[in-house]
């Protein structure tokens, strides 16, 4: 990656040289526009951002940016992301992960990173799909998404990131939708300022098996009541929430797990030897 002696950017300067390779169609493009313009807004050198994924359509995103990226193993974004952030304070760490990803094979880190409340942003992609591996449900696809790999839907009720994230201790929870880019870049840049875990599901529809979700763009609109800092509050309110209010639900004040490192540079032999048996 280049380094660039500069104080201020441009979204280009956070783009790389790839060519994304996306559906046409796909949401994820609008999600990358908005995720470089946010970066724009916070002034961040592209040197002191790291990009980390998973595995998925939405996990390439680290390929598409000229920040420093890690493309991780199925699910394990989250601890890679927070070693990072633990051992690196001082960089600002945004994990990009799918709903397939994130909340089935990762559904376990999901609960202890929000637990942790290290200080990094996730951002999961929403399409109620396995776009990449052709089109099996999710765990947030519907109960009745009938489908060639699921005659008749799955029966199974849907995984509802905002409530677990609340429920486990996440101190930032919102909503948006791909196709808002202005709104998209809004809560972007105050979930990374935010201190602590922020949690930011896109809904990002998948047109290429999820045409139906074309239709998103009529159905998003914005949540009925202000963002609020009570759990018992916001709890209230997701409960009943349609699946399509955008903004942020929750800001909450909980203290940032301690990133300090202390200095632990030595003599190699010394370590050595507390391992000797």
């Amino acid at each position: 990656m280049t380094q660039l002696q500069k104080t201020s950017f441009k979204a280009s300067d956070y783009r790389s040289d790839n060519t994304p390779i996306w559906c046409p169609g796909c949401g994820d493009f609008h999600v990358l526009l908005s995720i470089t313009k946010a970066l724009v807004e916070l002034g961040t050198a592209p040197e002191n951002v790291a990009v980390v994924s998973g595995i998925g359509c939405s996990s390439r995103i680290p390929a598409y940016t000229n920040c420093y990226g890690f493309h991780g193993v199925h699910g394990r974004s989250l601890p890679l992301g927070a070693g990072l952030k633990v051992a690196r304070p001082d960089l600002t760490v945004m994990v990009m992960s799918g709903d397939g990803d994130g909340f089935s094979i990762g559904g376990n880190h999901f609960l202890h990173a929000c637990r942790r409340n290290v200080d990094m942003t996730y951002v999961v992609m929403d399409n109620r799909v396995y776009g990449m591996t052709k089109g099996q449900p999710s765990p947030t696809t519907e109960p009745d998404w009938d489908s060639a790999l699921s005659p008749g839907g799955t029966g199974l009720s849907p995984f509802h990131p905002l409530v677990i994230a609340l429920a486990s201790g996440a101190n930032f929870v919102a909503r948006e939708f791909s196709g808002d880019i202005k709104g998209t870049t809004r809560t972007l840049v105050e979930a990374v300022r935010h201190p602590g875990f922020s949690f930011v599901e896109i809904l990002s529809p998948c047109v290429t098996f999820r045409p139906d979700e074309r239709a998103w763009k009529t159905q998003i609109h914005a949540a009925p009541v202000e963002a609020t800092d009570d759990p018992a509050r916001a709890a209230r309110r997701i409960m009943t929430d349609d699946g399509f209010n955008v903004g942020v639900l929750y800001r909450g004040n909980r203290k940032p797990y301690n990133t300090h490192v202390k200095d632990t540079a030595g003599d190699p032999a010394i370590l050595e030897e507390e391992f000797e048996i």
